[in-house]
């Protein structure tokens, strides 16, 4: 792989490899979310800002900027060219895997997917995420015509979700029921049957148990409001003599 050589040239400890090719993916992952170019080194500030966001350390920061700028030299090299983001292919293995986008025009379904969304009522937060899933469909598929979508398409992205992201269940789900809307409201084609997608595994709910420690101090508190409580009731039940006596010559 390029990106293996070239850490190796770069003299990166093996030990520290997992991590540059981590901080890449993430980068990757980033730019086709938020629709940076990967060549774009402008992006790269935007990336470590939102590092800082999810409360990396600055050496993970430091490190994450390394690991993209080995990748900016890489594509330098090779005359530009970006390698574009593509699930199905190992990430910088060979030249031969670079794809181009087909560079489409996505706008007016967004613009679409806005109307439809009003249209029905539906909240901001509705718009946002199935925009979201959206957008995700359009760099999995190299932002691929949208009326050549096929419902291949959406089993290789829900297969993708599953096995190489390993999301929870219920966000494979939600993924499904927003580009569901997408084709039927948007595109105005079905799904067509969709079999033998890979389903996402739930996770299984594990109660939170008491420790030892924890199951004696909250005994301890409550033994102490309980005999709080014994001397308040006493007190009521049973008031002093003193208080019995004014109580008489009254």
């Amino acid at each position: 792989m390029l990106y293996d050589a070239q850490l190796v040239q770069k003299g990166i400890p093996k030990n520290f490899r997992f991590y540059y090719k981590k901080w890449l993916r993430y980068y990757l992952d980033f730019c086709q979310k938020y629709n940076f170019k990967q060549s774009d080194k402008e992006s790269l500030s935007y990336f470590i800002k939102k590092l800082k966001e999810k409360n990396q350390t600055d050496q993970q920061q430091k490190q994450a900027s390394h690991a993209i700028s080995i990748y900016y030299e890489i594509l330098s090299a090779d005359r530009k060219k970006e390698i574009p983001f593509n699930h199905k292919k190992k990430i910088l293995s060979s030249k031969k895997e670079y794809l181009k986008p087909t560079n489409a025009d996505w706008r007016p379904i967004y613009s679409d997917l806005n109307a439809e969304i009003k249209l029905r009522h539906y909240s901001p937060k509705t718009f946002q995420s199935y925009r979201g899933w959206v957008r995700q469909l359009q760099g999995f598929t190299r932002s691929k015509d949208p009326q050549l979508l096929s419902s291949a398409d959406i089993k290789d992205f829900l297969t993708f979700l599953a096995v190489k992201r390993e999301v929870a269940a219920s966000t494979q789900n939600q993924a499904f029921n927003a580009l569901l809307f997408f084709f039927r409201h948007i595109l105005k084609k079905e799904f067509g049957e969709i079999k033998d997608i890979p389903r996402a595994k739930r996770k299984p709910y594990i109660p939170t148990v008491l420790s030892r420690e924890d199951f004696d101090a909250i005994i301890t508190r409550l033994s102490a409001l309980i005999r709080k409580f014994d001397g308040v009731f006493f007190y009521i039940v049973s008031p002093p003599a003193s208080l019995e006596t004014q109580r008489s010559q009254s």
